[in-house]
């Protein structure tokens, strides 16, 4: 069952709450402002239905709405911040961390930002990584470029000696930009610091490509790679058409969730494949992908194949390795179905021409475009407004058109995920038709 179907069956299980580090006496600095209130909440449904069933309920799943509150936790004039960036990199990183920087120097007054050097390894003495002293300045142009000036890495440090560091520079408020494994790693700083009584706020800014953070509707630099998929499905279509019998395979991100691929694949209606790790597919047979294809090329004399990389891991024997931050290490599906393709038809004696396209590391290290930069600005100013706050152990999520408050255990629960009834795969197959080259003549 969809975790959010069992929100609604069980609303019990699943908790809202967000940690505070205590009552907020200080005065915001900011003049003018909309201001809101713990008690200002985000309904988790919107659809009439669940919402009767709920208000039957004895729990009512809401979120906390994020935004500026008139009385904040830290005082500004005392308060030193840092920002940490971990993990692949995405679209619109800079954007993230020049909004935190920017909100925190001229709306709250603070003039103490670090930024930490390669992930959380610059929170660990061992590694010798000099924190960058971040200011307007020097973040002014940093929006330009793609990655982040922060550097990155993959993996946890050891907790303990990360809260000695935040203790030993007596770093109040830490913003935690990444994907699940960095933000368990944030909900463990606090955790760490809450133990030992430290009012240290670490709020998360869900960084993954990928879109597939749970309780989060849309993650920033999802935008910008969808945007960049264009133009290279329109390519591998050219090459596909320029061929008789061309193929052309594209391979996207997507570990556990094929969110890129499918929108992609609507985005750009030249696909006639999309594969992606939430629908299985067999390789062999009537009704299996090879001979899928070529039907597909009896028709049209080409066929286009968007593939998610987490797709078809079955057809990969051996052990799961894991990289440094927890993520199964997936074989290549791409060349796997290259390879393969090849093969089949080969073996049929059919005239036929493969090209093969792997864009990632180039959509992934551009500069966030357009509504995604806006989003980022928009995630990190709401960070601040959350940290000045006194939240702890939380992440700025986007739900029903607001911004909100996310408990980090409750968004790291599990990957969000398609489901074959919702309406983007029925979109998928709607535009690709590709159901009807699985059914046997």
């Amino acid at each position: 069952m969809f975790i959010y179907d069992r929100v609604i069956q069980e609303p019990g299980k699943y908790s809202f709450a967000i940690d505070d580090l205590g009552p907020c006496t200080v005065q915001t600095p900011l003049k003018g402002g909309l201001f809101v209130g713990d008690d200002d909440q985000v309904v988790f449904s919107s659809q009439v239905r669940n919402l009767r069933k709920l208000i039957a309920s004895k729990y009512f799943p809401a979120f906390q709405k994020a935004g500026p509150r008139e009385k904040i936790f830290h005082d500004p004039s005392w308060s030193r911040a840092a920002i940490v960036t971990c993990g692949g990199l995405c679209p619109g990183l800079n954007d993230v961390i020049k909004g935190l920087v920017n909100i925190l120097w001229w709306s709250y007054g603070i003039r103490t930002i670090y930024g930490l050097k390669y992930g959380y390894q610059g929170l660990s003495p061992k590694y010798h990584h000099a924190p960058l002293i971040l200011t307007p300045e020097v973040v002014d142009g940093i929006h330009e470029k793609g990655g982040t000036i922060l550097g990155s890495s993959r993996g946890n440090q050891d907790v303990g000696e990360m809260v000695d560091t935040l203790m030993r520079m007596h770093i109040n408020i830490l913003f935690c930009i990444g994907g699940d494994g960095t933000l368990k790693g944030a909900r463990d700083i606090a955790v760490e610091a809450q133990k030992r009584k430290q009012p240290i706020s670490v709020i998360g800014i869900p960084k993954t490509i990928d879109n597939d953070l749970a309780f989060v509707e849309k993650t920033f630099g999802f935008e910008t790679a969808v945007y960049q998929t264009f133009d290279v499905v329109s390519s591998a279509h050219n090459e596909a058409e320029g061929a008789f019998n061309g193929i052309s395979l594209v391979k996207l991100m997507g570990r556990d969730s094929g969110f890129i691929a499918a929108a992609a694949t609507i985005a750009n209606s030249l696909v006639d494949f999309c594969l992606i790790p939430e629908i299985d597919f067999e390789l062999e047979g009537e009704t299996g992908l090879l001979a899928a294809v070529g039907r597909c090329l009896e028709k049209n004399r080409h066929a286009v194949m968007v593939v998610a990389e987490g797709a078809g891991q079955k057809f990969f024997a051996g052990d799961k390795t894991k990289d440094a931050s927890g993520n199964v290490l997936h074989k290549d599906i791409g060349l796997f179905l290259k390879d393969e393709m090849n093969r089949y038809f080969k073996s049929k004696k059919l005239d036929f021409s493969i090209k093969y396209f792997d864009p990632s590391y180039l959509i992934r290290s551009v500069a966030a475009q357009g509504t995604d930069a806006i989003f980022c600005h928009l995630l990190a100013e709401h960070a601040v407004h959350a940290a000045m706050a006194g939240k702890t152990n939380c992440l700025i999520g986007h739900w029903n058109n607001f911004f909100t408050h996310v408990p980090i255990a409750l968004a790291t629960i599990e990957r969000r995920k398609i489901y074959p009834e919702e309406a983007l795969w029925k979109g998928v197959l709607c535009s690709t038709n590709q159901n009807d080259y699985f059914q046997a003549k």
